[in-house]
C-alpha cells in the first residue's frame, strides 16, 4: 500500500502559512521519530553564535541529514516541533524554513514554543520532527 497523506483543515490560515492542522497518514511502514536538531557541527561544535538564519539553516540541514540516514526526506515529514529562544526572530527567518518545506511540497503540522534557552548556549532555534515512509 502506498503512503496517503490528506490534509486536515477547518481553517484556511494555516494552509497559508505552509503548516496543515492534522494530517491523516495511511499506508506507511515506517516511522522515524528525529532528535531535535540544532546548528550543530558534525563534531558536535555549535555554530552560528547570534545568526538566527545561519543557525536555522544549519538546523534543517541537520534534520535533513537524519532523515536521509533513514532514506527518507523533509517530503517524509508529517510532525515539526520548532523550538526557539526568539520568536520575534525567528519569524524574521522563518522564510528559510517555509522554502525549504515548501521545495519539498510538504506541509507538515507544526508547533512553534518559545523557550528560556535549548540545551547548548548560545543556540536559538531547534527542529524535532516525526517522519512517515
Amino acid at each position: 500500500m502506498a503512503l496517503e497523506r490528506t490534509a486536515v483543515n477547518p481553517v484556511t490560515w494555516s494552509a497559508e502559512m505552509g503548516f496543515n492542522q492534522g494530517e491523516i497518514v495511511s499506508g506507511h511502514t515506517r516511522t522515524l521519530y528525529c532528535s531535535g536538531q540544532t546548528a550543530m557541527s558534525g563534531e558536535g561544535k555549535p555554530l552560528h553564535d547570534g545568526d538566527m538564519a545561519a543557525q536555522l539553516a544549519l538546523s534543517i540541514d541537520n534534520l535533513e541529514a537524519v532523515l536521509g540516514e533513514a532514506d527518507m526526506s523533509l517530503a517524509n515529514l508529517v510532525r515539526l516541533n520548532v523550538y526557539t529562544t526568539d520568536v520575534d526572530l525567528l519569524f524574521q527567518h522563518y522564510g528559510v524554513l517555509a522554502a525549504r518545506l515548501g521545495a519539498a511540497m510538504v506541509a507538515p503540522t507544526t508547533t512553534m514554543l518559545g523557550v528560556t534557552r535549548l540545551a547548548i548556549p548560545g543556540q536559538m532555534v531547534e527542529l524535532e520532527g516525526t517522519a512517515v515512509a
